[in-house]
């Protein structure tokens, strides 16, 4: 309330400093003048009343003058408008049109007051018309439709350069591909993936489509060698497993280089089934020691907590891993001792149940003496078509020194030893390849005695 008393003040004291004091100063001269003074009329113009009404009086006539501009009281003024955007007027069904420009800036020269009004209304006032051009290239002029008389304006540019094309249509089959999976929860794969548009009036109804019609300028129409739907997972909403839309799928047309048309669609955009499953299993964890144990020093037992863990992926590649290897410097280690030990996730593996995991290694003394074994030896990688045969003197066996802890050497056999070649790439001839020696039990260590091995390989 007290606001509202202190404006109403406000405006009390800027009529009674800027209208009344002024007028009745005026008054006051005139009537000074009169040789005889009118004590009536003297009485008159010294009311309040009066110079209330006379005051008012003079304000509607100077708001007249001023509306209806019979005195010009500023000069003109310049408005720029950024950016408008251009209105085309064609049939967008039959032809295509390039070279129009998006934007254009407007200048609009008049009153202070007329420009205000032409801001608030500057709206979809850009245009070029079309109607009526036929294919071909043509040159048109943007059009500025003025919402207040008076105004005078300039576009720039206020010619544009078009070439009209007609428009055409062809069918192609539409593809898909699935982008941002790695957005998805790490337990979550993307299974199968259908596209469908919307068939009658229920939004739940859909049909399956594999063709979808694109439009342009023929010459863009020829470009286009592929149809694909960009269905991102990103938007899938929560972290279960099942069949989820995803609707208003992103349609792009490429070229035979990957480059991307730009062509319409019909229909404009579809929606894409995601069936999402969660593939996992559980494997067991392989200690795979890395280094030497220091001299007379041997590994008796390890233990790893947990023994197994569970890995998430697509099914193909879990279907291929059989355990984790967990790898672990031995070198600087001489008694009982507790590692955690990092996992590393394998191709196509996106997560592991635990991340880490303890292993626990038990130090004893070595054995004296190694065992040996006469291993026999293979050839792995040979192409479709050949056999190898080893020349040497041991037909086809190597000596194999197994060292470690008695408890431990007193559990192997030849059949824990594998002794081999690689022979990857390898065509007919005669060739010394490298003795690689692996046993089943990571405990002992596998030495060959002879390290290299010559094979002849025939067709």
């Amino acid at each position: 309330m007290k606001k509202k008393t202190n404006f109403l003040k406000r405006i009390f004291n800027f009529f009674d400093r800027y209208i009344i004091m002024p007028i009745t100063r005026l008054v006051f001269k005139i009537t000074k003048k009169f040789s005889v003074p009118n004590k009536k009329f003297e009485t008159w113009l010294s009311k309040q009343s009066t110079l209330l009404f006379i005051s008012l009086f003079i304000s509607i006539a100077v708001f007249i003058v001023v509306d209806q501009k019979i005195l010009n009281f500023s000069n003109q003024s310049a408005e720029v408008l950024k950016d408008q955007k251009v209105n085309v007027i064609y049939h967008d069904e039959q032809y295509v049109v390039e070279g129009l420009p998006e934007t254009v800036d407007v200048t609009l020269i008049g009153k202070k007051a007329d420009l205000y009004i032409a801001k608030q209304s500057s709206g979809d006032n850009v245009t070029i018309d079309l109607t009526g051009l036929t294919p071909g290239t043509h040159k048109v002029k943007i059009e500025y439709k003025q919402g207040k008389s008076g105004i005078e304006y300039s576009v720039n540019p206020s010619v544009a350069t078009v070439i009209i094309y007609d428009k055409i249509s062809d069918t192609k089959t539409l593809s898909y591909d699935v982008v941002n999976e790695d957005k998805l929860s790490s337990t979550l794969s993307v299974n199968d993936v259908k596209l469908v548009v919307k068939s009658g009036e229920d939004d739940k109804e859909y049909k399956e489509i594999d063709e979808v019609t694109i439009r342009g300028a023929e010459y863009k129409v020829k470009q286009v060698a592929s149809v694909k739907a960009l269905v991102d997972v990103s938007h899938v909403s929560g972290k279960t497993t099942g069949t989820q839309i995803i609707d208003e799928v992103t349609l792009k047309a490429y070229d035979s280089d990957g480059n991307v048309v730009d062509v319409e669609f019909v229909p404009e955009n579809v929606s894409a089934q995601v069936e999402l499953s969660s593939p996992s299993k559980k494997v067991p964890l392989n200690f795979v020691p890395s280094g030497t144990l220091p001299t007379g020093k041997a590994l008796s037992s390890y233990n790893f907590s947990p023994s197994n863990v569970t890995i998430y992926g697509d099914s193909e590649s879990l279907e291929a891993i059989t355990s984790l290897d967990v790898v672990v410097d031995i070198s600087k280690i001489s008694d009982d001792e507790t590692f955690k030990v990092e996992l590393k996730k394998p191709a196509g593996v996106k997560t592991i149940s635990d991340n880490f995991v303890n292993i626990s290694l038990t130090v004893t003394n070595a054995s004296s003496e190694p065992v040996r074994f006469n291993i026999p030896l293979t050839g792995i990688n040979l192409a479709e078509g050949l056999s190898a045969q080893p020349i040497n003197d041991d037909n086809g066996f190597i000596v194999v020194e197994v060292q470690g802890a008695s408890s431990v050497l007193s559990s192997i056999n030849e059949s824990d030893i594998t002794a081999y070649v690689d022979l990857k790439n390898l065509t007919e001839g005669t060739y010394t390849k490298q003795v690689i020696v692996k046993g089943s039990n990571p405990l002992a260590t596998y030495k060959a005695k002879r390290t290299e091995a010559t094979v002849e390989i025939t067709r």
